[in-house]
């Protein structure tokens, strides 16, 4: 597929959209189960830290190159995978991104053989990068398909998907890896831990990444040309001057830290005395609370965000989610535990939200704002290695205080740093873009 030249983009007024509003629906199906992969295989990062830090021996700050490099893949690959969109179009985008994230599962496979962290650090890159390129085309895919007012409501909907392949991923991980470890205070027996028990999951992985790619292939997706730039400076400006955008970037970089920050540590936070002392496989199965607590948010806020406003909703959830941490770091035992799983409710809304609020109004600079956001996603490397740095020195309590400040920052930029000054916002008369059948 490949993007229309400047002579083919139209819009069709609301009124007229009945007739395409089906195919629209059928498109938003089969791009649904994209997010339910990749938020499977993200998840399983939150298993597979604890249990290569038991393996290898592994500080928290050494632990956490899995999220540095998986999610630093989202820094080095986002813009090109942007130009790439431009270039192939959207649908061929997505498959490309199975093919390369396929590619990472299985090299898993020789990671696990040779017992080498090195190794598995380079598979998670290359896996990340399939899944930055799935996400770089499939995210404003979902937010132009169809209504501009409704965008950030469809987005999150995709994501309560997302957040179910989040909530299997750490339970069906649990049962095949940390069903196999100690108490993580016992370091005793970690040579003799097989780390070839990732290889089955992994290869399955890659292959199901194959087969979906193949159905996807079959699948007649609409083709959408992203509305023109409605200023009449529109042609001369870029994605980042548009100031919404720019701090949109930035509260994607805090959400994604604090988020993968707080569920990579769960298991090794429930396993603190002051906590609840738990078993590494009893304390992976609660991190699906975690997840799962986010898809229930976000089934509920894709309603929620037709009655409220985004920019509020995104300000309440972030308070939300430092009273919780608070309340965490402050108790013992099971309030702590369930206070912090909590906060997986709290970030339901957020990355739909702010995506949605920074591309608005961008017209045809939307995949290049794909571009920047999804680089953001690089939060998920730098914050939880600032995070285990913190936790090696005071501990892992104190290093709670690094999402509060990230969850501060998103509650200005609801209320206020989301505001368009200098350009078309949410309020721009409601146009879709026209579809045409691939």
């Amino acid at each position: 597929m490949a993007i229309p030249d400047a002579s083919a983009p139209r819009t069709a007024p609301l009124a007229d959209t009945a007739a395409a509003a089906p195919r629209y629906g059928s498109a938003l199906s089969a791009v649904t189960t994209l997010f339910f992969l990749w938020g499977f295989i993200t998840s399983l990062n939150d298993i597979l830290i604890p249990y290569l830090k038991a393996i290898f021996q592994l500080s928290y700050t050494q632990a956490n190159f899995i999220n540095f490099y998986f999610f630093g893949a989202y820094f080095l690959v986002s813009i090109p995978a942007g130009k790439l969109v431009a270039r192939l179009g959207y649908k061929r985008a997505m498959l490309l991104g199975f093919g390369v994230a396929a590619l990472g599962a299985f090299l898993f496979y020789p990671a696990a053989a040779q017992r080498s962290y090195a190794l598995f650090l380079g598979a998670l890159f290359v896996l990340a990068s399939g899944i930055t390129l799935l996400q770089v085309a499939a995210n404003p895919y979902v937010a132009i398909l169809g209504p501009p007012q409704s965008a950030s409501a469809r987005l999150t909907l995709t994501q309560a998907f997302n957040s179910v392949g989040t909530t299997l991923g750490p339970l069906l991980d649990s049962l095949f890896l940390l069903s196999r470890l100690p108490r993580l205070d016992n370091a005793t027996t970690a040579a003799a831990i097989d780390v070839r028990a990732v290889q089955l999951p992994y290869l399955a992985i890659g292959g199901a990444l194959l087969l979906i790619s193949l159905l996807l292939s079959r699948v007649h997706l609409p083709q959408i040309a992203p509305a023109a730039d409605e200023t009449s400076a529109g042609s001369r400006r870029q994605a980042w001057h548009y100031r919404h955008l720019v701090l949109g970037v930035v509260a994607i970089f805090v959400y994604v830290g604090a988020e993968v920050a707080i569920g990579s540590h769960l298991v090794s936070y429930f396993a603190l005395p002051r906590v609840l002392s738990l078993v590494p496989q009893a304390a992976g199965e609660k991190v699906a609370f975690y997840w799962g607590a986010a898809m229930v948010g976000r089934f509920a806020g894709a309603y929620l965000l037709h009655k409220f406003s985004p920019g509020k909703l995104l300000a309440v959830n972030a308070v939300g989610a430092v009273l919780l941490i608070l309340l965490s770091v402050g108790s013992t035992g099971a309030l702590a535990m369930w206070s912090l799983l909590a906060v997986g409710l709290m970030n339901s809304l957020m990355f739909s939200t702010i995506f949605t609020l920074a591309v608005a109004g961008l017209g045809r600079h939307t995949e290049q704002a794909s571009g920047l956001l999804c680089t953001a996603i690089v939060g998920g490397a730098v914050v939880p290695l600032l995070f285990g740095a913190v936790a090696d020195g005071p501990g892992l309590r104190w290093a709670l205080a690094l999402p509060v400040l990230c969850y501060g920052y998103i509650l200005w930029y609801g209320l206020r740093g989301s505001r368009p000054v200098d350009g078309p916002g949410p309020a721009a008369a409601p146009t879709i873009p026209a579809a045409a059948s691939l």
